[in-house]
């Protein structure tokens, strides 16, 4: 059975390695990061998470049309059963950068396979940051050469890679499980990064897990994917769909025993599936100056997609966004998203609450108490709005968050 899990909260700023109950790392696994001066602030920007065998990898990338250099190479390289290595750099997405991009990306992985014994084809690779501007070669290949001496298992290594890979984000995004499946105690970490150019069309964001599970590609594949539809497609911030959103997920088998099948294999997607969720939920919780969490459900749909296509409507909507930020319950906003969202349904179909208060039933507005419904949003930083259909029994849970004059500044200033 699964073990007590630990919950990070993305709302409070934290150092792993401060924590006494600090995440597990996968045996066979070591990471590090160091500054390598790609990041303008000088801050901590490149990254390595590295296993002492192949591993069993699988990944989902982003549908943009102008997908970054390491998203082209890195999908052209998952599923595999060789994978060695991932290296991660802020500062710089290396996306809309033509051919230039493609050959950096693929010195990267040599340099990282020559450093590693291994060839460029287990090398895996990730960016973020500024699209349309080189990589400065110079200055990652220096990082890479000193990162390699200084890779650990320990929470402090741990802690400065989870903060290399951010950007604009406020706090590092950890999670944790350990889990005991026929005798065997197995060891799963996530990480990830992402506050701002967040619109479900995969994952919407860099997301790193590794295991010491033994799992065969295809199960792996599958259940990564389960799990990325069921969570980091549920999310956004602006509905603004990355070029180089990626997720990667390694297993090393490094816990040992037989490929994980039946129940234990049901137990361990179980426990990747919950941990996307707890990941993805921390992106849109510490979108840019964002102040609520909001949680959408959407029930009683003729299919997923509808449920989809109606929370992303409500999600993405500015007037519903900055209606939560100024604590209005303004519903109207909300049904009125809904309507626009393409499904069709007629309007006595349709009902509202927020915050667990009903303002709509089936087409009708009702009396209710502004101000203690202002107040509930006001007094939390989580709001849930719940929209209810009578066109099926498909639904689905989505987060977003709240926009804001400081995500304007934000984004207004990012390249200048």
């Amino acid at each position: 059975m699964p073990k007590p899990r630990m919950t990070l909260d993305p709302s409070t700023p934290f150092r792993l390695s401060d924590m006494s109950d600090a995440p597990s790392i996968p045996q066979g696994f070591r990471m590090g990061a160091v500054k390598a001066g790609i990041k303008p602030s000088g801050g901590l920007d490149l990254a390595i998470l590295l296993s002492d065998r192949p591993c069993t990898t699988a990944g989902t990338f982003t549908l943009n049309r102008v997908a970054a250099a390491p998203v082209q190479w890195d999908r052209r390289l998952v599923p595999s059963s060789s994978i060695r290595a991932v290296v991660i750099n802020a500062g710089n997405a290396n996306a809309a950068t033509g051919a230039e991009g493609l050959a950096n990306v693929k010195r990267t992985a040599e340099l990282a396979a020559s450093l590693f014994g291994c060839e460029a084809k287990d090398i895996l690779v990730a960016s973020t940051g500024v699209i349309g501007h080189q990589l400065p070669m110079p200055k990652l290949e220096s990082g890479l050469h000193a990162v390699v001496p200084t890779l650990g298992s320990t929470p402090e290594l741990l802690d400065l890679a989870s903060r290399a890979i951010l950007t604009t984000d406020t706090v590092p995004k950890v999670v944790s499980r350990v889990m005991e499946l026929s005798g065997r105690t197995i060891q799963l970490l996530g990480m990830a990064k992402g506050a701002a150019m967040i619109g479900p069309r995969m994952a919407t964001m860099l997301g790193f897990f590794i295991t010491d599970a033994h799992v065969g590609s295809d199960d792996l594949q599958t259940l990564l994917s389960h799990a990325v539809e069921h969570s980091f497609n549920c999310i956004s911030v602006e509905g603004h769909a990355s070029t180089n959103d990626t997720v990667l997920l390694l297993a090393n088998g490094a816990a040992g025993g037989d490929q994980l099948v039946g129940a234990d294999l049901e137990s361990f997607a179980s426990e990747v599936k919950s941990a996307c969720v707890e990941l993805a939920r921390m992106i849109p919780a510490d979108g840019e100056g964002a102040t609520h969490l909001i949680t959408i459900d959407v029930e009683g749909c003729a299919s997923r997609r509808e449920a989809r296509d109606l929370a992303r409507a409500v999600a993405d909507s500015p007037l519903v966004k900055t209606a939560i930020h100024g604590a209005d319950p303004n519903w109207g906003r909300i049904v009125s998203a809904a309507g626009y969202a393409g499904v069709p349904f007629e309007e006595n179909e349709v009902s509202l609450w927020l915050n667990g208060v009903a303002l709509y039933r089936r087409g009708t507005p009702l009396a209710f108490d502004s101000a203690r419904v202002s107040n509930s949003i006001r007094m939390n930083r989580e709001t849930t709005i719940n929209l209810v259909f009578e066109r099926g029994d498909a639904s689905i849970r989505f987060w977003t968050c709240d926009l804001t004059a400081e995500y304007i500044r934000l984004n207004a200033d990012y390249t200048t």
